[in-house]
């Protein structure tokens, strides 16, 4: 979670960027599966719980049994939730940085982008498409702090479902006011203000380093 100035700051580096060749295309792996190297090199790094936290997420992924979308946002929401949250200058000894699924679990923690990033990617790996999901910024008014969240849509337009580490039950956006939205992204866009289909479309997401840079580091297979 990064300070509320560092988002509005990060607002205007989006607004002056120019809009760069075209976004990236996630597709769908037949089975997912982690290096063995990745393995131990999670276990070697932050221990036993580490290797075993990553083969859950594997199981999840390859082994899902949900009967509705309903049950696999709850159970993704669940899974990641029971992580810490450590700010990132103390966790990755950095002022602001998006760590992988991998990362983020290995390390058994991280701050809101990696909760949100953790999610989005579960879920789009288990088959919810990308239109349905945005990763979205906003000002969390209780603590005056810049958020990050996961945004659903049931229908196009309709409103969408808040998956949060903050407040940990799955809610409509209307039931969290406490949070104020600022923009939203996903693997094909960028929207400001306020829901996604209800604020600007400014260009694709491939404007935003932090995320490009996520996308590199992804484990092979994930998309």
């Amino acid at each position: 979670m990064t300070p509320w100035r560092h988002a509005t700051a990060l607002i205007l580096l989006l607004l002056a960027t120019t809009l760069q060749g075209i976004s990236p295309s996630l597709a769908l792996s037949d089975r997912f599966s982690l290096d063995t190297s990745v393995l131990e090199a999670a276990r070697h790094q932050y221990g036993r719980e580490a290797g075993k936290r990553l083969r859950q997420w594997v199981e999840l992924i390859n082994h899902d049994t949900s009967r509705s979308t309903w049950e696999k946002l709850e159970k993704v929401n669940d899974f990641f939730n029971r992580l810490d949250f450590v700010d990132d200058t103390i966790h990755w000894k950095k002022q602001d940085y998006w760590a992988t699924p991998v990362e983020f679990l290995a390390s058994g923690g991280g701050d809101c982008e990696d909760f949100a990033m953790a999610k989005y990617f579960t879920l789009r790996a288990l088959g919810i498409p990308d239109r349905q999901l945005t990763l979205t910024y906003v000002k969390a008014l209780r603590y005056n702090l810049a958020h990050m969240v996961v945004t659903y849509y049931p229908a196009p337009g309709s409103e969408p479902l808040i998956l949060d580490n903050l407040d940990k039950t799955i809610k409509p956006a209307s039931r969290r006011r406490d949070l104020l939205p600022v923009y939203s992204f996903n693997g094909t866009g960028l929207w400001l203000a306020k829901q996604r289909g209800q604020g600007r479309f400014v260009g694709p997401s491939d404007r935003l380093s932090r995320w490009q840079d996520v996308l590199t580091r992804l484990p092979k297979g994930l998309f």
